[in-house]
């Protein structure tokens, strides 16, 4: 088995800690560690480093080499900027199946995802990897623990295996109402945005599903072996579907599984989200330095001043050398419109 890691993301829900030169998945935003750094360090009791391939935006690669120094630098799959998960993925397919047999098994993961139950994830990749060695794509489910509705879903249809179903639909971000009844139902799981296949099987699918995406990549992969680093493919890269793997291989693709997983899972998509998998005093309050509060609950403080709370409720407070974030935990995940309010008047010194 190897593991490829997707961490070409900007993270924009988290301004203004990430920013573009310094993206969620390389803030250290639940613990001493970069999220990136976990999600690498918690593959290694099952895959080695030298089996562990990471691929990242052109800008960010020298990140990735300061925050995974032991894995080999040629593990690292470079787009020449960010597209979206299925253009990724067929780039570094390109470039795996120069290294690897059709025969072996993929594991991918996004870089920025909180998993607090190691042990059960690493025994779900063992699971995975037999029910991919039986041609199917796999995909990992959560349970989901209330109806989000900032969530993709998994409709889980008959089984297939013990504890793994055969996949009816995959459905976008429901309504609340919707949601809901997703809940009740009892087959439906939080879309992880977690596989695992063979390589035979995902080449098979992209050249059946997104043909053009494959096309694209083996030209590039093509390129940089005739010309090394200094190959410009940036006009050859701008051809790809912009297309999420979801969309562009999962939901066509007909030998589809599910493995429905509980192991402490967040996205930790929002400032909101990251509360929520936080320390916190009796009164809920989290606060990263010294803080003081009085009548004041649910908040979480990202600062590294003395913050004193009185009389505020579910607030988020993130402070950064230029800048200041207030928002309420419900509307936490607005801040990607401040970002675009930035970005329209090109105050780029805050990018």
């Amino acid at each position: 088995m190897i593991s490829l890691i997707m961490a070409g993301g900007s993270g924009t829900r988290f301004w203004p800690a990430s920013r573009r030169n310094l993206p969620k998945q390389f803030l250290r935003i639940s613990g001493d560690k970069s999220m990136i750094q976990l999600t690498f360090e918690r593959l290694l009791p099952l895959i080695p480093p030298e089996r562990i391939y990471v691929v990242t935006a052109a800008n960010q690669a020298d990140l990735v080499r300061e925050h995974l120094p032991q894995m080999p630098a040629e593990n690292i799959i470079i787009e020449p900027f960010g597209m979206n998960t299925a253009p990724c993925i067929a780039l570094s397919l390109a470039f795996l199946s120069r290294r690897h047999l059709p025969t072996e098994s993929m594991i991918v993961l996004p870089a920025d995802h909180v998993i607090q139950d190691t042990n059960a994830f690493l025994g779900s990749l063992v699971q995975a990897e037999e029910v991919a060695r039986q041609g199917f794509l796999v995909t990992f489910g959560i349970v989901p623990e209330y109806p989000a509705t900032g969530y993709g879903y998994i409709e889980a249809a008959e089984a297939i295996g013990n504890g793994v179903f055969s996949v009816s639909r995959f459905k976008e971000k429901p309504n609340l109402e919707t949601a809901a009844f997703f809940l009740k139902q009892g087959n439906y799981f939080w879309n992880s945005g977690m596989f695992c296949w063979t390589f035979a099987d995902i080449t098979k699918a992209f050249e059946t599903h997104l043909p053009q995406a494959l096309e694209v990549a083996r030209r590039i992969c093509a390129q940089r072996e005739e010309h090394g680093g200094s190959a410009d493919v940036n006009s050859i890269y701008r051809e790809m579907p912009k297309t999420p793997i979801d969309i562009g291989i999962m939901e066509p693709a007909r030998q589809r599984a599910v493995i429905p997983v509980n192991y402490g899972w967040s996205d930790v998509g929002s400032w909101k989200a990251l509360a929520d998998i936080s320390p916190r005093d009796e009164q809920g309050n989290h606060f990263s330095a010294e803080g003081f509060s009085l009548a004041a609950s649910g908040n979480y403080v990202h600062c590294g001043k003395f913050v004193a709370l009185i009389g505020v409720q579910d607030l988020c407070l993130v402070e950064t050398p230029d800048a200041i974030l207030v928002t309420t935990k419900k509307q936490s995940e607005a801040v990607k419109d401040v970002v675009e309010h930035l970005i329209q008047n090109k105050l780029e010194n805050l990018l």
